[in-house]
């Protein structure tokens, strides 16, 4: 079966953070800010290394790769959008909704995989569906659950039916795909990336139940996270606008286990559902009020799994 949580991640240091308008049209959680952006960067880049020292001091293996100065881009923090890797040995390059994020994708960051000792047996580029307005985003669009090979999906701008079943025909995954709204202002709108409302980990779940709809498709999520063992944590809408949604399970080289959040996403929870993450994971969670707000993604989106077998 294969593994759930991994002990090896991949994070991009900042160069050139900063608000992206192109995405702000459909990510309500990015907030433009007026300080200057070498400010803005110099903040992000500050939360980044006390993010990885966090890491780095629980045994969880980090490979840190530098932000290039050009081309510019500002979201380069959130590498877990443009490739995934796994057990088999493949990585999956994925269509971005954003032209400026697609420069984001970097060979030499393959490269380097391969160089600490990693090994590539396939590299399958779905980035073709860019060209017919076609997205799915990662592991911002794709909530894993690797060993019972699911994949749940909230449909979206950014999550579009044929790549995702695309994906699901490639790697074996059962297609879990529902609709996700918010109310931002007066406006229902849908949910930009599931990662924002869900979180699967080795026997815990996440999930804004709220936010879906549907009473039917809300109900096959509940059964099928049921059926394959999570214990659900519901988390409330108030709680997902705090970035409560947007985590991650990982482990260190003893194999313990830790569930990465944000401080914001912390201190939203409740000291009933502290307790049940006690229960399984110890929590990790980074200080990044810069990135969250002007950037619109959280803890979860900063980091890379890698699931490839060494060489």
């Amino acid at each position: 079966m294969p593994e759930q949580t991994t002990s090896t991640l991949l994070m991009v240091r900042p160069a050139n953070f900063g608000f992206n308008p192109e995405t702000a049209s459909n990510n309500f959680y990015q907030i433009n800010d007026e300080r200057k952006p070498s400010e803005i960067n110099h903040l992000a880049q500050r939360e980044f290394d006390q993010f990885v020292e966090l890491l780095l001091g629980k045994g969880i293996q980090v490979l840190v790769a530098e932000d290039t100065d050009e081309p510019k881009k500002t979201d380069a923090v959130f590498p877990n959008n443009w490739f995934t890797t796994h057990e088999d040995g493949k990585l999956l390059l994925y269509p971005m909704f954003s032209p400026n994020r697609r420069l984001e994708r970097r060979k030499d960051l393959i490269e380097m995989l391969m160089k600490r000792g990693f090994r590539i047996s396939e590299i399958v580029d779905m980035t073709f569906f860019e060209k017919d307005g076609q997205y799915l985003e990662g592991t911002g669009s794709l909530i894993l659950d690797r060993s019972n090979k699911i994949a749940y999906a909230c449909r979206s701008e950014r999550t579009h039916e044929v790549p995702l079943n695309y994906f699901g025909r490639i790697m074996g995954y059962e297609i879990i795909d529902f609709e996700a709204s918010q109310l931002v202002g007066n406006v229902i709108s849908p949910i930009y990336h599931t990662n924002v409302m869900m979180h699967v980990g080795s026997e815990l779940a996440v999930v804004c139940l709220d936010s879906i709809p549907l009473a039917t498709e809300k109900l096959k999520v509940q059964e099928y996270l049921e059926k394959t063992g999570k214990k659900i944590i519901p988390i409330s809408t108030k709680q997902k606008f705090s970035f409560a949604g947007n985590m991650l399970e990982v482990k260190n080289k003893d194999g313990e286990k830790y569930t990465v959040m944000s401080d914001a996403a912390y201190l939203s929870l409740s000291h009933a559902q502290i307790q049940t993450f006690g229960r399984f994971t110890e929590i990790i969670a980074p200080k990044i009020p810069t990135i969250e707000k002007i950037g619109g993604g959280s803890a979860r989106c900063m980091m890379a799994e890698i699931f490839l077998p060494s060489m």
